[in-house]
């Protein structure tokens, strides 16, 4: 069932890996551009990675090359950075795993190059707003299925799809842990949520059908009718009141 947050070592030590992961992407958010390779964003993230004093989860990961995961428009996660140019009016989803001291953090956003069109713009809001209706329902009594759930329903009640494929993950000593965390399902099944639980919870939304493929790279996740698709991510702790969201900067929260 993954990590169970004991002491206060170990709560100190994943917020500062969920702070350094948020202080990265926030950085990348700076620098984007239209005219940028995404391997240029790898090599920033890199870079900034090592100045914090902390590792990339996803180097060297199953083969995994990139510390960053970019995936453009209609590539939906696991994006491998190199010589994509962006264009204005592109959509990007950041990925990023950071460890510290033998803690991880984990979190995603989308944004937009320039001028994007109204629907990505709306699908870019709902996925983030998917992402907080999840969070919400990350209380100790509650069930697994209670996150999920809220999920599909905020998606899908705006006529999005969530991906079905892949998951959000319990999170700790190692970037992904049980319990696997769908954002599809029914509310009160699953295993109950208990105070100290690390969760990184991440709805993948499309602009039109819930399917997707693997690229020919063996890595990218792409929708399968080719829509625009979007990721938020959070790595939160449950607490005994609301959930701690780890995966920010203080002056956020």
């Amino acid at each position: 069932m993954g990590i169970i947050i004991k002491s206060l070592q170990e709560i100190s030590l994943m917020r500062q890996a969920g702070r350094i992961v948020a202080a990265v992407l926030q950085t990348l958010i700076k620098e984007i551009r239209p005219g940028m390779k995404t391997q240029e964003l790898d090599a920033i993230c890199a870079q900034e990675l090592a100045e914090w004093g902390a590792k990339p989860s996803f180097k060297g990961y199953h083969g995994f090359p990139g510390c960053l995961c970019v995936s453009v428009n209609e590539q939906v996660v696991h994006g491998i950075p190199g010589e994509r140019v962006l264009h204005q009016g592109d959509i990007v989803s950041l990925d990023l795993g950071a460890i510290f001291q033998g803690f991880q953090g984990d979190a995603a956003v989308t944004v937009g190059i320039g001028r994007i069109s109204p629907q990505a713009e709306r699908l870019i809001q709902v996925t983030a707003e998917a992402l907080m209706a999840g969070i919400a329902k990350a209380k100790p009594g509650a069930h697994l299925g209670d996150i999920s759930a809220a999920i599909q329903l905020y998606v899908e009640s705006r006529g999005l799809s969530v991906v079905r494929e892949y998951t959000g993950h319990g999170i700790g000593r190692e970037m992904h842990e049980e319990p696997q965390i769908p954002n599809f399902g029914l509310a009160g099944q699953g295993p109950a949520l208990q105070t100290g639980m690390a969760l990184a919870i991440e709805p993948m939304v499309n602009l039109g059908g819930w399917r997707t493929r693997v690229d020919a790279d063996q890595w990218t996740v792409v929708t399968a009718d080719g829509s625009l698709s979007a990721h938020f991510e959070h790595t939160i702790a449950i607490t005994d009141t609301e959930p701690e969201i780890l995966t920010t900067l203080p002056e956020e929260s």
